[in-house]
């Protein structure tokens, strides 16, 4: 009678231990059968904190932004994988919006050629699929229209922004080319992928050092930059989420770029070159990637979440479609389990946060960014900033297929 109490007792013991463990720790919480996928979970939580979307971008309205595209892009495969109707209908409110019943986007201006304003036209091919609205295929026609007249560097390189002359930035790469490589098959437009993989080569081209195999920030074609080096042109730095968005756009081109297009091999190649880099760089300890992704061990750098979870997303796609050898996913399931348990908290309510996000960074401007390893550190950290939450769903999704 007594080890039977005994026994009671000590299961009961147990079991408050791990009740109080799950309530009071977000960052222990795993994945498993029973649990509510991540990838649901953050969408769950940016409905319910950012209704009226302007949160999504940390502002008060909302606008037309890349940032919306990126975290609507994840919510969107978050919809195909559950058929959740609000999420659905989340999506779709963002864009009913934004977008007049003429096609004409609010806050778009084409006349900027702002690269970054074509990366919400993404989730626009799969909305208008659904919900055939017409004013949804005449704003993804004039995001193209915008591409047709995007000034170029000398070598057909598309500039960043129109106020940003003769540069290509990594960011560049995944804003345009994924569009307009889905643009190619929907519209019947195949030339379009002569400069889809255009910008992806000169871009490795350009920016890539033979010694790290990483890329840089930005390339400056004409050096006038304070930023650039006055040989390559190049910025001082590799940047996280800079190339977390080169990393990305090699893995959505290749969903629309045909394999028997001239140049889907050398595609192919540079994403393995990427990755083998990126590979190198992967804190041992930790699976997560650095702000300034080759100088771990320097004062003040930190194991940043946006880049890291860009890694995983790209890394275990590329694993799913063959692009890669196997062997990649063994790092990005170390970069998740790393985002899980160091970057990821659960508040009472059940609302998630993705925590060191870098803010923004970018080059030039004013005032001036000079792409120094001081500017990269310095910038704002942030929980739940769009740049984190978005591919942080998008990486969800692809090891939750796992």
């Amino acid at each position: 009678m007594k080890r039977t109490v005994r026994t009671c007792i000590a299961i009961f013991t147990l079991a408050l231990c791990v009740g109080l463990l799950q309530m009071g720790c977000g960052n222990v919480q795993k994945h498993g059968p029973q649990a509510t996928p991540w990838s649901v979970q953050m969408t769950e939580t940016l409905m319910k904190t950012c209704p009226n979307y302007g949160g999504l971008d940390l502002a008060e309205t909302p606008r037309w932004s890349y940032v919306y595209g990126l975290v609507l892009k994840g919510m969107w495969q978050v919809w195909e994988k559950t058929g959740d109707q609000t999420i659905l209908d989340y999506i779709d409110g963002y864009y009913n919006q934004m977008i007049e019943e003429d096609g004409t986007i609010k806050t778009y201006d084409i006349t900027k050629y702002n690269i970054d304003n074509i990366n919400s036209g993404k989730v626009l091919f799969a909305l208008y699929e659904t919900k055939r609205k017409p004013k949804y295929r005449i704003a993804m026609q004039t995001l193209r229209e915008q591409m047709k007249d995007h000034p170029r560097t000398s070598v057909g390189g598309f500039w960043h922004k129109k106020r940003y002359p003769h540069q290509m930035w990594l960011d560049g790469i995944y804003m345009g080319s994924p569009f307009l490589a889905q643009y190619a098959v929907v519209f019947d437009e195949p030339a379009l992928f002569d400069d889809v993989a255009n910008q992806i080569i000169q871009m490795e081209k350009h920016s890539r050092n033979p010694e790290t195999g990483l890329l840089y920030h930005g390339w400056d074609e004409s050096r006038e930059q304070r930023w650039s080096d006055p040989n390559t042109g190049c910025s001082p730095h590799f940047w996280g989420r800079a190339l977390g968005w080169y990393s990305m756009a090699l893995v959505d081109c290749l969903d629309y770029l045909p394999k028997t297009h001239k140049d889907y091999d050398e595609v192919v190649a540079i994403t393995n070159r990427l990755f083998t880099a990126l590979a190198e760089y992967q804190d041992p300890k930790t699976g997560l990637w650095y702000q300034v992704v080759d100088q771990g061990d320097r004062e003040g750098n930190y194991l940043e979440a946006s880049c890291s979870s860009m890694f995983v997303y790209s890394m275990a796609k590329a694993v799913r479609h063959g692009y890669v050898d196997k062997s990649f996913l063994k790092v990005a399931k170390k970069g998740y389990q790393g985002i899980l348990d160091n970057l990821i908290t659960v508040d009472e309510e059940g609302l998630v946060s993705l925590n060191r996000c870098c803010a923004v960074a970018g080059l030039g401007g004013n005032p001036y960014r000079d792409g120094s390893y001081e500017y990269y550190i310095g910038e704002t950290i942030r929980s739940n900033d769009p740049k984190g939450t978005g591919p942080f769903i998008l990486a969800s999704v692809e090891m939750e297929q796992l």
